[in-house]
């Protein structure tokens, strides 16, 4: 049996631990830097299957590198496992009920992602003992990607100086390998601190935070004119200064994300906005303090990691779905709006064709597969698999874990992400990488292609979104909203 075959078979034969492990991870629905029960329930599977496990990396308490073989080359796989606030959902039920009110869901898939790469990494594993092959598989136990930057962080650590390749996957609607870019995003909060006063007796006594903040709104408004089409701004007031309407508001605070197709892009935008603000303090009298709190790159496809992922995904085939699956997608399909289903089937059209589309209008799952996308698209969201993309050349898949049309971040994903439907995905997608990582493993030369096309892309030039002084556990220790 060769290297390959036998990877896909403890794929095979492991795969209702697999999918235990998926719902145990599910069940936990940890937010962002939150996540140590689903990082030590990771970590402790792959110690007990003989990796060895390096935790706390980069200082965050659910940050874990577990690793298995030695020298070169060291592939990387890409795991996350953290949850979203607010969208607890039960398991497979196709109808809106929170399993716990108010708590957290995996509503992105992120507990199938973390373990799909998990059993790529059993996979290699197999092929590296059993066979002889040389090199080194990592299984980076990521945090808080919806928070934006766990990855980030873990680059600016170096945690991955020596890697020589990197994969990883997405649950979505579709079978695709991802050959798009992705937007940095910059996250920074703008405070402002003025005077308390009695709004009716003594207002001419006061300086109002909250005025501050709502001109900085009101310049930001005006500048989204004036930034390049594809850029995105938008914000949140996080401290409206207390809920008076009789006292003036000493203290404010709005947040925002810059976003745009380049980091550099994204800080010109943040110098602006900057701008905006000063000016809104000196309207107002009061002082303005930013605090940078985080950030992340743009994700840069590899086409031949690319060519590698669709030539393995069109062999190993999507997902194995049954009867029961596509009657469960039927019914989860019916909960979406026609908004919802026309958007998915718009973009459909974009990268598949109408044909595809009318199909997929009619089946609830998507059980093609997608050709290679001949340049790069654009997303409109942001991911910190940017900030190793930067550094390391990187392939990303993704493979249909819902119903087709069902939108991200929402209560009908975490429920999927629990169910039948979505193990089928996570399985295939787990395939498709331990293929595409034993093939680099015997095959330098695809090693060094990748390589040579990423340092041609970067020229090896990479700084950091994130400034040296921000700490990941003292800034985002105590939950997290999500920014991704």
């Amino acid at each position: 049996m060769n290297a390959r075959s036998r990877a896909l078979g403890v794929l095979d034969s492991r795969a209702g631990d697999l999918i235990a492990l998926g719902d145990l991870i599910w069940g936990f629905a940890e937010t962002g830097f939150m996540e140590t029960r689903s990082a030590s329930a990771l970590a402790s599977f792959l110690e007990a299957e003989g990796f060895a496990l390096e935790r706390g990396v980069a200082g965050i308490a659910s940050a874990f590198v577990a690793s298995y073989g030695s020298g070169s080359p060291v592939i990387a796989l890409l795991g996350e496992y953290d949850a979203l606030p607010g969208l607890s959902q039960e398991k497979a039920r196709y109808a809106k009920q929170e399993a716990v009110p108010g708590a957290p869901g995996h509503g992105c898939g992120h507990n199938l992602l973390g373990v799909g790469s998990l059993g790529a990494a059993l996979a290699v594993k197999e092929a590296l003992s059993a066979l002889g092959l040389p090199g080194t598989v990592r299984y980076y136990g990521c945090p808080g990607e919806e928070r934006g930057s766990g990855k980030t962080f873990m680059v600016r650590a170096g945690a991955f100086a020596d890697v020589d390749l990197a994969f990883t996957w997405h649950p979505g609607e579709i079978n695709t390998v991802l050959q798009a870019r992705s937007l940095a995003n910059l996250s920074v909060y703008f405070r402002f601190l003025g005077k308390a006063s009695h709004a009716a007796s003594a207002p001419f006594l006061g300086r109002s935070a909250l005025d501050a903040v709502e001109l900085m709104n009101v310049g930001a408004n005006f500048l989204r004119e004036h930034i390049i089409p594809e850029a995105r701004l938008h914000y949140a007031i996080s401290d409206p200064g207390g809920r008076a309407p009789n006292v003036v508001q000493d203290r404010a605070e709005v947040h925002y994300f810059c976003r745009a197709p380049r980091v550099s892009q994204a800080r010109e935008i943040y110098e602006r906005l900057l701008d905006v603000a000063r000016g809104a303090a000196l309207m107002t009298g009061t002082v303005l303090e930013p605090r940078f709190s985080e950030g992340l790159s743009d994700y840069l496809p590899n086409r031949a990691l690319g060519e590698l992922l669709q030539a393995c995904l069109e062999e190993s085939g999507r997902p194995a779905f049954s009867d029961a699956d596509r009657e469960l997608a039927a019914r989860f399909r019916q909960t979406l709006t026609k908004a919802e289903l026309g958007s998915a089937l718009a973009q459909l059209r974009l990268g598949r064709g109408a044909e595809a589309a009318r199909r997929l209008e009619l089946d609830p799952l998507d059980e093609g597969i997608s050709p290679l996308f001949p340049g790069e698209a654009m997303l409109p969201g942001s991911t910190d698999v940017g900030d190793v993309s930067q550094v390391v050349p990187t392939g990303q898949v993704i493979t249909a874990c819902t119903a087709f049309g069902t939108v991200p971040h929402s209560w009908q994903f975490t429920a999927q992400a629990a169910s039948s439907i979505g193990h089928a995905g996570m399985l295939a997608a787990a395939k498709v990488l331990a293929l595409a990582s034993v093939d680099a493993l015997s095959d330098p030369l695809l090693v060094e292609r990748a390589r040579a096309e990423h340092r041609e892309r970067t020229g090896g030039a990479y700084e950091c979104p994130i400034p040296p002084e921000i700490n990941p556990e003292r800034e985002y220790g105590s939950g997290v909203d999500a920014v991704t």
